[in-house]
């Protein structure tokens, strides 16, 4: 049985919540952190259930790429899994596509001093990292199947600031005990789990991506009433 799904985003905690939650004796990974089903395997279909065996704790699966699914395959999964509770860490698009940005670099093991502003333009322009920052469109395709209620949004900044809480708050929604969470130690909570290479995002490059998420941005405050243009400016 399938409980919960992290369904995102990219480069905003995910393994840091991952690795908390996973500690947590009321729930259990069968497949660890990533299992990337429902964007390489969809056309398996129920393979999927076979993959949570019975278990009294609550089961689920976190892959961040889940989050620009294809609504066709969002509806497969409510097929699937019709009560699963939804989460999703949110972190500024600014930041996140610079996050994105520096991962590929990576992957391509090139060095940052020598990559010239345009392929970063570039980058920031791709449709692959263009719908990982649009969050409200990706809200819109899961809330068309699973109700509000079943879905709860992470603010990036909250990891960071106010760890336990965080969890506490997850907890609830996931439907376990937060006391687990309330036990843990701040200097446990507060270490990074899988960070950033930590190059500070290029001051000519600002501009153009805050001019291009700054509509994100607003419309996202708006449907969370919550003010991010003052916590992502």
């Amino acid at each position: 049985m399938i409980d919960f799904l992290g369904i995102g985003a990219q480069k905003a905690a995910t393994t840091w919540l991952y690795e908390h939650l996973n500690a947590h004796p009321s729930i259990h990974f069968p497949g660890g952190k990533e299992l990337h089903f429902w964007d390489m395997s969809a056309e398996r279909g129920g393979a999927w259930l076979g993959m949570f065996p019975q278990d009294e704790r609550k089961q689920g699966e976190i892959t961040p790429a889940y989050a620009i699914l294809d609504p066709a395959i969002i509806r497969t999964i409510h097929s699937f899994a019709p009560e699963a509770r939804l989460f999703f860490s949110l972190r500024d698009p600014v930041a996140r596509a610079w996050s994105h940005a520096l991962m590929e670099l990576a992957r391509e093991q090139r060095d940052i001093d020598d990559v010239p502003d345009v392929w970063f333009l570039d980058h920031f322009k791709t449709q692959a990292s263009l719908m990982r920052g649009s969050y409200t469109a990706c809200l819109d395709n899961w809330l068309a199947v699973y109700s509000s209620r079943q879905l709860h949004v992470i603010i990036f900044d909250d990891i960071l600031d106010h760890p336990k809480e965080t969890l506490m708050e997850l907890a609830d929604h996931l439907g376990v005990d937060g006391a687990f969470f309330a036990r843990q130690s701040m200097a446990h909570l507060s270490r990074p789990v899988f960070a950033g290479g930590g190059h500070v995002l290029r001051p000519a490059l600002r501009p153009f991506l805050k001019a291009l998420y700054v509509r994100e941005i607003e419309a996202l405050s708006i449907r969370l009433g919550r003010d991010l243009t003052a916590l992502w400016a």
